[in-house]
């Protein structure tokens, strides 16, 4: 759930938390659903990028702290493109979710993602 000056927002979401599932995430995915996305979990905060190689629709990347502070937004990356997507910033979490979506929630930074990962004790 996106928590943002607009209300609350519900997404079902595909979590991502190995190597090889987060190298594969939303390739080859020709549709997605305004309420649908994936969450990429790396266990730790470190800094990350992403690409959009074999990615047919345009998504906004949400990345978020261990404490599901949203930290930066890179809103509708554009499919097929292989320019590195940085966060910038140590972050745990990526929320990957439909292209624009974010601005149509009104998502920015220091708004909260909550989802039962985000404080969790890390094995």
């Amino acid at each position: 759930m996106l928590h943002t000056s607009s209300g609350e927002h519900t997404f079902n979401v595909e979590v991502v938390d190995t190597p090889e599932s987060r190298a594969k995430g939303l390739m080859f995915v020709q549709d997605l659903a305004d309420d649908a996305g994936m969450l990429f979990d790396f266990k730790q905060e470190r800094e990350v990028s992403f690409w959009m190689r074999n990615t047919f629709i345009p998504l906004d990347m949400i990345f978020v702290g261990a404490d599901g502070v949203v930290k930066t937004i890179h809103v509708n990356a554009r499919p097929q493109d292989p320019t590195s997507i940085p966060s910038n910033v140590p972050v745990q979490f990526v929320l990957e979710i439909p292209g624009g979506r974010s601005v149509e929630l009104g998502l920015k930074p220091g708004d909260i993602m909550e989802h039962e990962r985000v404080g969790a004790p890390r094995d």
